[in-house]
């Protein structure tokens, strides 16, 4: 059978957009990705998109949509598997992958708070997050060990957040944390994860951000 022609329907910063493009370079997958505008989003992105959020994958003229059933398509369609082969184990990781997104709403509400009373809250809620990841790790230098997986794809580009939001505060989030330390520095090292964001990323955030009304959006602003 043919490889089917894929292509990935991105944001710029969208971090689920990012679990994808990651898996895909991870399998050595030839696609193309169209980068769309969510404030203005096309009339044609609108009629293929059940939720209109990205990603959207298209699958030669079948179209997948939310990064969790995307990326276990192309697990499940191409190698090499990135999931665990035992059920049980599988399922762990699948919760953790769920877990990431549930860290990606406490990342949001961190970069969205008003003042610096609700930073602080969201400051410890993440803390609080990297602390039970702390126990969940071993050896690494992946979450399951030697091998990447799609826990490793799902978690990078929540830990990618902090090289920006370093240059504005002291956030302090990983002190103490060795595990949870050395597993970032590793996914952050791997090629999928560099490439699974344009090279103007960073500055695409900071400009994201001077736009909020809140604490790290004023410091984004600051630094202009």
């Amino acid at each position: 059978m043919s490889q089917p022609r894929l292509e990935l329907v991105s944001h710029a910063l969208c971090p689920y957009v990012q679990r994808a493009a990651i898996v895909l370079a991870e399998k050595g997958l030839p696609f193309t990705r169209t980068t769309i505008d969510l404030a203005d989003k096309p009339d044609w992105f609108r009629a293929l998109s059940p939720l209109g959020k990205v990603p959207l994958l298209k699958v030669d003229a079948a179209v997948l949509f939310e990064s969790a059933p995307i990326v276990d398509y192309l697990d499940e369609a191409f190698a090499p598997a990135l999931h665990p082969r035992d059920l049980i184990e599988r399922a762990r990781h699948r919760a953790w992958v769920a877990y990431a997104s549930q860290l990606l709403d406490t990342i949001g509400a961190f970069y969205n708070a008003a003042d610096a009373g609700a930073l602080a809250a969201q400051r410890a809620a993440l803390r609080q997050r990297f602390e039970r990841l702390e126990q969940e790790l071993d050896a690494g230098p992946y979450f399951g060990g030697a091998a990447f997986s799609i826990v490793d794809a799902a978690f990078a580009p929540a830990f990618r957040y902090f090289e920006v939001f370093d240059r504005l505060a002291d956030v302090g989030v990983f002190s103490g944390l060795a595990r949870v330390q050395a597993w970032r520095a590793a996914l952050a090292a791997r090629p999928s994860v560099r490439q699974a964001v344009g090279p103007d990323y960073a500055q695409r955030l900071l400009d994201f951000l001077r736009q909020r009304p809140s604490v790290l959006g004023v410091l984004a602003g600051r630094s202009a």
